[in-house]
């Protein structure tokens, strides 16, 4: 047998420098696994509070294509007010001619009829900015 074996068949966390790169190495996996989970719990808290500012919208949208008593929001972002096929819009939303990004959806979550005055939806609007950019956040992904 080699030395250089003989060296590693011998390895203990317990002998001199090794022992304190293995220590330090040990930290910082229970350190990277600690930030981690805190991470997740913190996207765990944030899905959970757009899912429920969502709520508010799936009483009438959906997110999967199939119209309801609102137009489909999948695919909102980019697209034209007023043009899912289908869908019957007032006039209002079919003459505003906004495309939706995330400074007019931004407006018009905040206050609809004022971003579209005339426009059916009966929604007084979501007054808090960061659950806006979560919604919109959302948004963009369906």
């Amino acid at each position: 047998m080699s030395r250089r074996s003989e060296t590693r068949s011998n390895f203990t966390p317990q002998s001199g420098h090794n022992a304190y790169v293995f220590a330090v190495r040990s930290n910082l996996l229970i350190s990277a696994c600690a930030v981690g989970s805190l991470m997740a719990a913190a996207s765990i808290a944030q899905n959970t509070a757009t899912v429920a500012v969502f709520g508010q919208c799936e009483v009438c949208h959906s997110v999967n294509g199939i119209n309801g008593t609102g137009p489909t929001l999948q695919g909102v972002v980019g697209r034209q007010s007023g043009t899912v096929p289908g869908f019957r819009y007032s006039r209002a939303m079919k003459s505003a001619g906004i495309t939706w990004d995330d400074k007019s959806l931004d407006r018009y979550l905040a206050d609809p009829q004022e971003l579209v005055p005339g426009n059916v939806m009966p929604f007084s609007g979501i007054v808090d900015s960061a659950q806006r950019a979560a919604l919109i956040a959302y948004l963009k992904t369906i």
